[in-house]
């Protein structure tokens, strides 16, 4: 009987969307790939394939999971089956210069950023940007390896001392710092490739900005890592969905989305003080909120579910 199957290495990740498919009586059946054996010569099963797999699997003890991930995909597609969030996509999530090349070609404007591999390399290329920049990783997720200079002593400081946190892939970014008149950041969300809702998240306790429930204290603090981080009392929601956002960016966003194999997904971007908007960041392994859901009145996770429910339809009709 053909199914939904859902591709990923973080079962935290998938409880809501679980729920989701219990709620709409869907089923489905999870592809763990942080390890396993495949067949190459044997046909894939029918049905509706969404990968999920994170940039960010290496956190988990699961490097190689997006290698394995791309594989099982490869063999997919060879076979024709139907996979949401191809292996396109899955290129674009786990390289971030990847993501603004491409963002670049539909006028979509991203911040000045370099490349860099090697200590020496990452504080020569930082030596070219005047003022506050960043630092992040190449191939990331939950913010890694996001960090605000005010300086080039400071980064040297960091480079060379014990806390320097190289990238799996080895690549540091050293980004423009886009100051804003208000500490938050836009994301906006993508299922089957439309416009579903656009979020504000508060970005003034740091630049960890992973949306789901598994990585929240309260509703204040996204933490990254295994050491929780008290929440401010009485914190304001960091989540906030917006009741009616509309953008010409949606249109740009929606042509960049369809033209490379990603069907779910959220944008993230921030605007400065001159309104100018910058993109930074394409999450193919989207999550959500589920209290800023429940004041909106909007709900990711069943939204997906719908969607592969009636892309699961289409094979059987």
């Amino acid at each position: 009987m053909s199914k939904i199957y859902v591709i990923h290495e973080n079962a935290e990740w998938v409880m809501p969307l679980r729920a989701a498919f219990a709620e709409l009586n869907l089923p489905f059946e999870e592809w763990h790939l942080d390890q396993g054996v495949l067949d190459f010569s044997s046909p894939p099963p029918e049905g509706v394939f969404y990968n999920r797999m994170s940039a960010s699997s290496h956190t988990r003890g699961h490097r190689y999971a997006p290698e394995y991930t791309s594989t099982v995909l490869a063999w997919l597609e060879s076979h024709g089956r139907r996979v949401v969030n191809n292996s396109r996509a899955l290129q674009l999530e786990i390289n971030k210069i990847a993501q603004y090349a491409k963002l670049r070609n539909y006028g979509i404007r991203t911040p000045r950023t370099m490349a860099a591999i090697g200590k020496q390399n990452v504080i020569a290329a930082a030596a070219k940007f005047e003022g506050a920049f960043i630092t992040k990783h190449n191939r990331a997720g939950k913010g890694l390896g996001v960090r605000l200079f005010q300086s080039q002593a400071a980064l040297q400081d960091y480079v060379n001392g014990g806390e320097f946190d190289d990238s799996v892939d080895g690549i540091t970014l050293i980004q423009q710092y886009v100051r804003a008149p208000a500490p938050f950041i836009t994301r906006v969300e993508f299922i089957g490739g439309k416009f579903l809702y656009a979020v504000q998240v508060d970005t003034s306790l740091g630049f960890e900005l992973c949306p789901a429930d598994a990585c929240a204290i309260g509703d204040a603090f996204c933490p990254v890592g295994t050491t929780p981080v008290a929440a401010p009392v009485a914190a304001a929601p960091r989540f906030c969905i917006l009741p009616s956002f509309d953008h010409p960016i949606i249109k740009s966003y929606q042509a960049f989305l369809a033209d490379n194999g990603i069907e779910v997904a959220g944008i993230e971007f921030i605007a400065d003080e001159h309104g100018e908007l910058y993109t930074y960041d394409v999450n193919t392994n989207t999550n959500y909120n589920s209290s800023a859901e429940a004041d909106a009145q909007k709900f990711g996770m069943r939204s997906i579910a719908a969607f592969l429910g009636a892309e699961l339809r289409k094979l059987k009709a």
